[in-house]
């Protein structure tokens, strides 16, 4: 009887010992939340319970199993396992508190300052820290792990003598996947380039959706996304339009006739922008900036508070004005031009020109040739 009450009450004691704790905790976590709704650190801190249950389970059982004297030829199996949840368990609690108090720092720095461009540099520098931490705390469990097998502690200090020569080695084989791991915690605390960025790499315009310790992702506005190596950021030039504030000036060309009416046009150009919401009221202006035999090429200018509206300035200045000249002034757009040059005063004219008909070396009238039957 005893052998089967000694291990059913330090089995059962211990899973309903931490039942118990951990719904007192959880419990006392969301009662200092709702009496601390200004700061989400302990809504965020319960995300935790689950491996702080399994951390107190794994400790209490650690210490009692020779007491249950259950499965007793295993004893040695058994207490390792139950290390090795042990372990685990801590790591993930460690890092679930690590990130409840990274994203707690971050929404009192965002609540605190309205600059979106510091808020987007701190945002992308907590989120690496955190993926760091987590890095960290993994391989740190991952070699504690490993530390309770006998064969791996005597060959410990073997492994330390030659760390020097395996580091050399992983460094060479891993230069690239290095490279991109400093070059990721160069862009965070080097305000490069950070999350919500609007760039232009490759010839594409995008939004930086993400950036990790060996990768960076770019959104563009038809939704690809471009995956790239975060070292491409500090080796390759590339357009950050965030970079110094977010307010932009855009251009719109429009090829036309010399004789167009371009006081007309700056007219309907300030008319046009008056009427459209993402039009900042900061700046505008129309000039002739070139010309050809054939054309002259206008460019309107235009500024918004973003990238986003600064788009939407451009096709709604370039739409309505080449509504407005082909309804008012169709004259004004380009067109080939077939009529006959103007020749200087005193020129001889070419043989038919103005209707008269052309001549042979001989000067007699040449009819030209008939078409059709008959």
């Amino acid at each position: 009887m005893e052998n089967v009450l000694r291990p059913l009450i330090v089995v059962g004691g211990s899973v309903v010992l931490t039942l118990l704790v951990g719904w007192a905790v959880d419990r006392l976590m969301r009662q200092a939340d709702e009496r601390h709704p200004e700061t989400p650190l302990w809504g965020l801190l319960r995300r935790g319970r689950i491996p702080f249950q399994l951390v107190l389970c794994a400790a209490v059982l650690r210490g009692s199993y020779e007491e249950a004297k259950l499965f007793p030829a295993h004893a040695v199996g058994v207490g390792r396992t139950l290390s090795l949840v042990l372990i685990g368990s801590a790591a993930w609690l460690v890092i679930r508190i690590a990130a409840a108090i990274v994203e707690t720092s971050y929404t009192r720095y965002a609540a605190a300052h309205r600059d979106p461009a510091r808020v987007r540099r701190v945002r992308t520098q907590v989120t690496l820290i955190q993926r760091v931490v987590s890095a960290i705390v993994g391989v740190v469990a991952v070699a504690a792990m490993l530390l309770t097998f006998p064969p791996m502690r005597a060959a410990g200090a073997s492994l330390l003598a030659s760390a020097g020569i395996i580091g050399i080695v992983a460094g060479v084989a891993a230069q690239s996947t290095l490279s991109n791991m400093f070059a990721g915690l160069q862009i965070a605390f080097g305000d490069m380039v950070r999350l919500g960025d609007v760039v232009v790499v490759n010839g594409e315009w995008g939004t930086v959706d993400e950036i990790t310790l060996t990768f960076l992702t770019v959104r563009t506005w038809d939704e690809r996304r471009f995956t790239m190596p975060v070292s491409y950021f500090t080796s390759q030039p590339f357009e950050n339009w965030s970079r110094g504030g977010v307010q932009m000036t855009g251009t719109v060309f429009f090829q036309l006739d010399h004789s167009a009416p371009v006081e007309e046009m700056r007219g309907k150009l300030r008319d046009i922008l008056r009427e459209c919401p993402a039009w900042d009221g900061r700046d505008y202006g129309l000039a002739v900036t070139d010309s050809t035999a054939s054309t002259m090429e206008v460019r309107a200018l235009v500024t918004a508070k973003d990238a986003d509206d600064v788009w939407t300035v451009r096709v709604t200045v370039r739409e309505q004005m080449i509504a407005w000249l082909t309804t008012h002034h169709p004259y004004a757009l380009p067109r080939v031009n077939t009529a006959d040059a103007l020749l200087p005063p005193g020129h001889p004219r070419p043989n038919g020109v103005d209707g008269a008909p052309p001549r042979n070396s001989r000067g007699r009238a040449v009819e030209p040739p008939r078409t059709g039957r008959g």
